[in-house]
């Protein structure tokens, strides 16, 4: 299979490993993995514009040589209590790379996909760093290309993985910073894609919301209960009209970040349902083979565990929200699906994570019946 460098990254970048460093940084976990979605290919986009300059491969050649030693203890230093260490050091070593003007446009745009602010989203940025090149030279190690011609090459073949691993409307944050020059026609068709998709989402809630409010006005002294749920009603219709013009791939990755409330007894079930489909997500796309299968069937157990607990709660959803509930997961099984077969198609990984899959997708499909 052909190597995606942000499938590698993120490999690394377990739930687990994310908890760790959202601890270490004093962030909320879900904010920190949506923070890592965007940080991760903004890094490499950056990184890919060193490799297109003079010196520029030889330069993160030598930086992810030197990091590849250091990523297996990334984890047991980060336990220790060595994060401002680790962020002392990733911060000099992405300065050295990409300079410092680079480096803050990078910092302003993350903070405001994430609403992070500057300082956590540079700290995480200097968190990720090392991250990316120590994964980068063990990759190219192994490969036999840790060089400047290796390191220019593997660049020069992700630039429309790197593109495509964007979060819908972070591209557009990026695309006057210069950061995505190097990515060419890929990014311009992604951030087109993107900006393309965020204005049919915003046209289709403000159609819903001027209906909404004719309709309240009309409506207001006949039934207040009916005026409690059209709101979240008509938003459901607009996250439909949304998914409807995104490719099929990127539906789960939407959405977790559209998902309404659905509270009961103290748990947030559109959350969990989306945050748990983005977990199948992310480690469905780290499957390469056998190996990397085997490595994700905990985490698909996981996944399984938490949509057996969101399961005990949808019992006690009234009709509305099963409504809406129903539009929440409706929209997320044709993605879920494609990716599972295509990762089930890998020679050798159906035996290892059919069983998991299968149950997975089955308890998903039972939320809705």
């Amino acid at each position: 299979m052909a190597t995606n460098v942000v499938s590698l990254v993120m490999q690394f970048l377990t739930p687990d490993m994310v908890g760790r460093i959202a601890t270490a940084l004093g962030f909320d976990r879900n904010k920190a993995q949506s923070a890592i979605s965007g940080a991760v290919p903004a890094l490499l986009a950056a990184f890919n514009g060193v490799a297109t300059q003079p010196g520029g491969a030889q330069k993160l050649a030598d930086a992810a040589r030197q990091q590849t030693s250091s990523l297996g203890n990334f984890a047991s230093v980060l336990a220790a209590g060595g994060q401002s260490s680790l962020l002392d050091k990733g911060s000099q070593l992405l300065s050295s790379l990409v300079g410092g003007q680079d480096q803050n446009a990078l910092i302003g745009a993350i903070a405001k996909f994430t609403g992070l602010g500057q300082g956590a989203s540079g700290s995480l940025l200097g968190m990720l760093a090392p991250i990316v090149m120590g994964t980068i030279g063990q990759h190219q190690s192994a490969a036999g290309g840790l060089d400047a011609k290796g390191i220019a090459n593997l660049f020069a073949s992700q630039k429309d993985n790197i593109a495509a691993a964007l979060p819908p409307g972070f591209g557009s944050l990026l695309s006057g910073t210069g950061l995505l020059n190097s990515l060419g026609d890929a990014a311009r068709t992604a951030t087109a894609a993107g900006s393309e998709a965020t204005r049919a989402a915003t046209s289709a809630a403000r159609a819903v919301g001027e209906t909404s409010q004719r309709a309240a006005g009309a409506a207001a002294a006949a039934s207040s209960n009916w005026l409690y749920w059209l709101v979240p009603i008509a938003a459901a219709v607009a996250l439909l009209v949304y998914f409807a013009v995104r490719p099929t791939e990127q539906v789960v990755q939407q959405g977790m970040n559209q998902a309404q409330n659905l509270v009961v007894g103290g748990l947030d079930i559109g959350k969990q349902i989306t945050n748990s489909v983005a977990s199948v997500r992310t480690t469905l796309d780290g499957v390469s083979d056998v190996a990397s299968a085997q490595a994700a069937l905990p985490k698909l157990q996981e996944v399984t565990a938490q949509i057996d607990k969101t399961g005990g709660a949808v019992g006690q959803l009234s009709a509305e929200q099963r409504k809406l509930l129903l539009s929440l997961v409706k929209p997320l099984m044709p993605a879920v699906n494609q990716l599972c077969d295509k990762v089930l198609a890998i020679p050798g990984v159906a035996e290892v994570l059919k069983p998991s899959v299968d149950t997975l997708k089955a308890k998903l499909t039972a939320l809705v019946a």
